[in-house]
């Protein structure tokens, strides 16, 4: 009788442990994935500790947040084997139901954006939206490049940006709107006014919501990282094989200089959120140039080979993942130092902020 008395107590004393262990999602979460480990990291960036490691399938490659922080979207990539986006619950820090993509295969880059999860398929040679509201894919659209890669929504969503890593260009789509006076599809699909056979009157219906205009861009060989400068004039992007960053105007829509960086494997590209660094992450350097001198400022030599760059809202940090060394650098960008390392597990690689809204 008292052995059936104390196990009831052991296991509720061990419950109660567990519990005491269990640290919840900070307000302002860090997200790291796990290549080798298929996780995705939850990372309080105020300690640097992690708080939680959430499985998100084979070869997790870039993730993204919802607005409201509450969700995480990860592209399971395999060089287009695969064709699913992971879901996690970062509150509660569990896996939710993956997106199976069907044939697009090979998701890579991600954004979300107007309450819609916007990804590239590699192997489809397109981009595509996925509605968490309806759970189905509600637009595709063709890039004709080879290995479209990285994705940046503009706000509204009425311009996107992919890089096309094998053909050596950047693709920019614009939302038009339907012409004034053009009338949409027939209701109900009923027949066009004149008469069952009969020729419709006035002009063709346009598309649902107006079209896209698709600008390509060459730049050079390996276009791969890039990012939009924060008042939203430039984009600068990372060419590996070249070593070079291609300065693009997004008003004129054309490439206005090239610089010689120096960035041989470039791999990520971001501005600072002023607006005056630009960090480069290239093989076993992370090169730091100045936005408006377009002059290095310093290269720190921190590993192998280097991965993804995420820098904090604040401008305080960045983080870069240097993923054959297993590690997150972790950069003070006042000093412009390595103030320290975060191990979100083997062959780290894509990163987002999670920021979750007061009240959810």
């Amino acid at each position: 009788m008292r052995v059936r008395r104390v196990l009831p107590l052991v296991a509720i004393l061990v419950g109660a442990s567990l519990s005491t262990l269990a640290q919840p999602t900070p307000q302002t979460a860090l997200l790291v994935l796990s290549k080798q480990a298929h996780t995705l990291a939850i990372i309080d960036p105020q300690t640097l500790q992690i708080v939680a490691r959430v499985p998100v399938g084979d070869d997790p490659h870039e993730v993204t947040a919802s607005a409201d922080g509450r969700t995480a979207y990860v592209s399971n990539y395999g060089f287009g084997a695969f064709h699913t986006l992971a879901v996690v619950d970062l509150v509660a820090q569990k896996p939710l139901p993956s997106i199976d993509l069907g044939p697009l295969r090979g998701p890579h880059g991600l954004a979300f954006n107007e309450g819609k999860v916007w990804f590239t398929a590699e192997a489809a040679k397109c981009i595509g939206r996925y509605d968490p509201a309806t759970g189905k894919v509600d637009w595709i659209m063709g890039t004709g490049q080879n290995r479209t890669h990285m994705i940046y929504v503009f706000p509204g969503a009425k311009r996107i940006m992919t890089t096309n890593v094998s053909s050596g260009t950047v693709t920019i789509l614009d939302h038009t709107e339907r012409p004034a006076g053009m009338p949409g599809p027939p209701p109900g699909m009923a027949p066009p006014p004149g008469g069952p056979g009969g020729p419709p009157h006035g002009p063709p219906p346009g598309p649902p919501g107006g079209d896209w205009n698709e600008t390509v861009i060459p730049v050079g060989h390996g276009s791969e990282g890039f990012d939009v400068s924060p008042d939203g004039k430039q984009a600068w992007v990372a060419n590996a094989q070249d070593g070079t960053i291609s300065i693009i105007d997004l008003g004129e829509k054309r490439v206005v200089e090239t610089l010689q960086a120096n960035v041989p494997g470039a791999n990520r590209l971001k501005f600072t959120p002023d607006g005056k660094l630009v960090l480069v992450s290239a093989g076993p350097d992370l090169v730091i140039l100045d936005a408006a001198t377009h002059r290095e400022v310093k290269r720190l030599a921190l590993g192998h080979g280097s991965g993804g760059v995420l820098v904090q809202p604040d401008g305080q940090r960045a983080y870069v993942a240097f993923s054959p060394d297993n590690y997150v650098a972790v950069i003070d960008l006042k000093t412009l130092s390595l103030v320290g390392r975060i191990d979100p597990g083997g062959n780290p690689d894509g990163m987002a902020w999670a920021v979750r809204r007061l009240g959810n």
